[in-house]
């Protein structure tokens, strides 16, 4: 495992990390909301790393990446973060793969550099607006109940939030040791950070129909954060968008089954 300290927007710093096969096809994982690397474990130490070159970026915000006060609300920020590292990382058409919240990062990098250096998009119980009646309609009402708790700044009722967040991430409850892990690194993103991300406004519904690059869809089943409404409105408007629905699996797909993820995203690599 080789770890990077990359330039991005507006000079943020950013932590990458990266493994598997360095001539396989380029796939990066873009994490969740208050995630960070470590989340993709069960990809990057998997059967995935003898295919495919694999990294994993800290978003801005989150895991060992700086942690600016306010810069979040910008989308050209977010997206020179995921050019700044296929540039430095001279990644050679990535499959950008993102989870939950890390769509609304690649289709920021897409919005303001395109295409042409991605080999596809991978969105995982994704969203792709926010701040709207629309974007609240996709989500659960369990979810939406705990947002105010992990925005919070009184640290008790923040970690409570967090932990309720983990809770419904999976179908498959992770281990006490795995728990704690996540609620630690879940815990470390300043709570400054989840507002900036939480406030924005916005929508991709100019640009996800006009979308080239072949793009997968994949949700879990049992998903207790993001509708299968989600999933269903992306297919409707990416026409040629593959969906894969990963039966007995939660919001976090590729934690609670990540051979069936794996295997699929592997396939989906294979067809590019």
């Amino acid at each position: 495992m080789k770890s990077h300290r990359i330039t991005g927007g507006g000079g943020t710093q950013l932590h990458v990390v990266e493994t598997g096969n360095p001539r396989g096809r380029p796939i990066l994982f873009l994490h969740g909301a208050s995630q960070c690397w470590l989340q993709w474990s069960r990809q990057l130490s998997s059967s995935l790393a003898e295919s495919h070159r694999l990294v994993a970026l800290d978003l801005r915000g989150h895991g060992l990446s700086d942690k600016p006060r306010d810069a979040y609300g910008d989308s050209r920020l977010w997206a020179d973060d995921v050019h700044a590292v296929i540039q430095a990382l001279e990644l050679d058409h990535p499959v950008l793969s993102g989870w939950s919240y890390g769509p609304l990062v690649a289709l920021d990098y897409v919005r303001h550099h395109g295409e042409d250096r991605v080999g596809g998009l991978h969105l995982v119980g994704a969203i792709s607006k926010l701040g709207s009646e629309a974007a609240m309609s996709v989500l659960s009402p369990d979810f939406l109940e705990l947002v105010p708790q992990f925005l919070s700044p009184d640290t008790e009722t923040c970690v409570r939030g967090l932990d309720g967040l983990l809770r419904l991430c999976f179908a498959r409850a992770p281990s006490v040791e795995e728990r704690y892990l996540m609620l630690g690194f879940n815990v470390s993103v300043p709570p400054y950070v989840r507002q900036g991300l939480f406030s924005r406004s916005f929508d991709n519904d100019d640009l996800l129909p006009r979308l080239q690059k072949p793009v997968l869809v994949t949700h879990g089943e049992r998903d207790a954060i993001v509708k299968p409404a989600a999933a269903e409105q992306h297919q409707a408007v990416i026409r040629h968008a593959q969906v894969q629905w990963i039966r007995g699996a939660g919001h976090a797909a590729f934690w609670d089954d990540p051979a069936e993820f794996n295997d699929r995203l592997h396939a989906f690599c294979g067809t590019l």
